[in-house]
């Protein structure tokens, strides 16, 4: 009985357009391998490229030679590391914090850090697109969720001021918005923060490495650096290694150690991936670092416009997020299907990803793909959303 229940639960997935299955993927280059049938890939995080960097690369593998294949244990047992150590002071001088401390996954990250701060009697304020795993550490600490509509300070500051008590208030935005790519107005919300005197942290997950001075990310670009009590960030995006971190200060730092769940009960991360990512660190304040940024930033523009010229419902932006709004999931499924039969793979995101009737394709560009690769994806994505009735 209880399995042909979840017999039934899939079968009316199926029937809503929102199965979802696992695809194998050679690589991260923009010319993979999609279960053997060779495409153009435009749905990946791996924004600079950095992902098959042979820097990276051979930091990873020297890492893995002299210290072995884990730390075997968490960071409070035996599993801290001098590599752990170093990577933190790399991220906090990078990030203008006080300290860092790192986490298995931005997942981790931020269920683990916000379950930690807050709790009953405190209050979450969150913005309404904010990503699941920020919903998700909201649930679970307990706390009172507030969501404010998307991006607006004004609603946000009614709410601050209706939701008065003695508790901790948390107020909690992505930086940049990983389904829209848009970017938070984060000099307001840090100036609300302020006048009531709640915390903000700031998922820094998509903007790491891409946006601010050496890649520093949305409260760096945003200007609000040093009003920020948590920046979290990712290494598995721009940065093309594994992981996560919280930018802090000292306090914080302290009180997550002793109270995030996801970090006390986990395996920490092992020295192959701390080592990429230190070598990641480095390398996006580099001059390296700022070309790449330049193609990366040249790129979204040419995709941007081409499909805003051919009437493709895209939003305007700056960031190498460019979601092509559908509406219904099964035609976007179908979209997905179409465009990889002709050589190009993007995924369609449906609910519970996005809300109900705003299924899109979401393209995101690296600064590894070339102008040609990038105008034969919009002439693809054009030439089957016609033949489909989107555009």
């Amino acid at each position: 009985m209880p399995l042909q229940l979840l017999s039934q639960r899939l079968e009316k997935i199926h029937h809503d357009g929102l199965y979802r299955s696992l695809r194998s993927v050679e690589r991260t280059t923009p010319l993979v391998s999609v279960e053997g049938q060779q495409a153009l890939l435009l749905c990946s995080n791996n924004y600079l490229g950095l992902a098959e960097h042979p820097a990276l690369a051979q930091a990873a593998a020297d890492a893995a030679l002299q210290y072995g294949t884990s730390s075997a244990a968490s960071r409070l047992v035996s599993g801290n590391q001098p590599l752990h150590d170093m990577l933190e002071a790399k991220l906090a001088a990078w990030k203008g914090a006080e300290t860092a401390l790192l986490f298995n996954s931005g997942y981790a990250a931020n269920t683990g850090i916000i379950a930690a701060l807050a709790g009953r009697g405190d209050i979450i304020f969150s913005d309404r697109l904010n990503h699941a795993s920020i919903i998700d550490g909201a649930l679970l600490s307990g706390a009172r969720l507030v969501r404010y509509p998307h991006n607006d300070t004004l609603a946000l500051a009614r709410l601050l001021e209706q939701h008065q008590g003695d508790g901790l208030r948390l107020i909690v935005t992505d930086g940049v918005f990983s389904m829209d790519g848009d970017i938070a107005p984060l000099q307001g919300i840090a100036d609300l923060a302020e006048q009531h005197q709640a915390l903000l942290m700031v998922d820094d997950a998509h903007a790491g490495g891409v946006l601010g001075q050496q890649g520093r990310g949305s409260v760096d670009f945003c200007g609000i650096a040093g009003r920020v009590a948590i920046q979290m960030g990712t290494f598995g995006k721009a940065l093309g290694s594994f992981g996560a971190y919280a930018a802090c200060s000292r306090l914080v730092r302290e009180y997550l150690i002793n109270r995030s769940r996801s970090l006390i009960f986990s395996t920490s991360l092992p020295p192959a991936v701390l080592a990429a990512s230190a070598a990641a660190v480095d390398l996006v304040q580099t001059e390296e670092g700022q070309q790449l940024r330049q193609q990366l930033t040249d790129n979204s523009m040419l995709l941007r416009s081409l499909l805003q010229q051919a009437g493709c419902k895209v939003p305007d932006g700056s960031t190498p997020i460019i979601p092509i709004l559908v509406g219904d999931a099964e035609t976007t499924t179908r979209f997905s299907a179409r465009l990889l039969e002709e050589g190009l793979f993007v995924q369609g995101i449906r609910p519970p990803t996005v809300p109900k009737g705003t299924s899109r394709l979401r393209c995101t560009v690296m600064a590894s793909h070339s102008p040609d690769q990038i105008q034969q994806a919009a002439a693809a994505i054009v030439r089957v959303g016609r033949e489909l009735g989107v555009l």
